[in-house]
């Protein structure tokens, strides 16, 4: 994905950045620390590698997060979030937090509980 050059309001932007299924959830993981793609791939149920190299890639590109390569063999990388990664993240804990209101009106305590969020 690519930035656009042209927005029509500033909340454009941060939804190009974080529109999609994955993103969110990418960055709710690496909001609990540095973390490999295969540590990525094992805590977000569903997701392909496929999917996941291609929305690091556009989180990288928008530089919501970065990556380090260690050295050594085989060659091991993680990801994280920058400050401007931190900010968006804000924004999806509050649609976290919206999420598990509008749950609990639907009386799904339940799945929350079983998710850890109660």
């Amino acid at each position: 994905m690519k930035m656009r050059s042209d927005y029509t309001c500033p909340l454009e932007m941060t939804h190009d950045i974080i529109r999609g299924k994955w993103k969110p959830l990418i960055l709710w993981q690496l909001s609990k620390g540095e973390c490999s793609p295969s540590a990525l791939k094992k805590s977000i149920q569903g997701i392909s590698q496929k999917m996941l190299i291609q929305h690091l890639n556009e989180l990288l590109d928008c530089g919501v997060i970065e990556k380090t390569s260690h050295e050594g063999y085989p060659l091991k990388t993680s990801y994280f979030l920058t400050e401007r990664g931190k900010k968006i993240f804000e924004a999806v804990s509050i649609m976290q937090s919206v999420g598990i209101e509008m749950m609990l009106e639907d009386n799904r305590e339940d799945f929350l509980k079983d998710k850890g969020l109660l």
